[in-house]
């Protein structure tokens, strides 16, 4: 079954740092178009981030020290920002999954609730 773009979901408000950070926590280095492009195929196509989304929370960890950025070249040989989590980054990662995680368990609570 192909996805189309209405099927398609922009990620849920707060988890977009989080879903940068565990892309990065993989290993490899990544520019930003490799960030959005791993997080859609991971999600099944489901999951898309906006250019206009992306930048802006790249820029907010980099602030933060949760990820540091060096230039490169891609393999069509144009100048990139290539980044990687850091081991601060990976601490706020473990504490944004668990955040995420009882958050998860609490909304499902809600909507398995009997007698509503």
């Amino acid at each position: 079954m192909t996805i189309g773009r209405s099927e398609r979901e922009e990620i849920p408000r707060g988890t977009l740092d989080m879903l940068i950070l565990r892309t990065l926590g993989r290993g490899l280095p990544l520019h930003g178009f490799e960030i959005a492009e791993e997080i859609g195929r991971r999600s099944g196509e489901v999951l898309t981030v906006e250019e206009g989304s992306l930048y802006p929370a790249l820029q907010r960890l980099l602030i933060e020290g949760w990820v540091k950025a060096e230039w490169g070249r891609t393999e069509e040989n144009r100048r990139a920002r290539y980044y990687r989590l850091t081991p601060a980054g990976r601490k706020q990662l473990e504490r944004e999954v668990e955040r995420y995680g009882r958050v998860s368990r609490a909304i499902a609570g809600v909507l398995g609730a009997e007698g509503a």
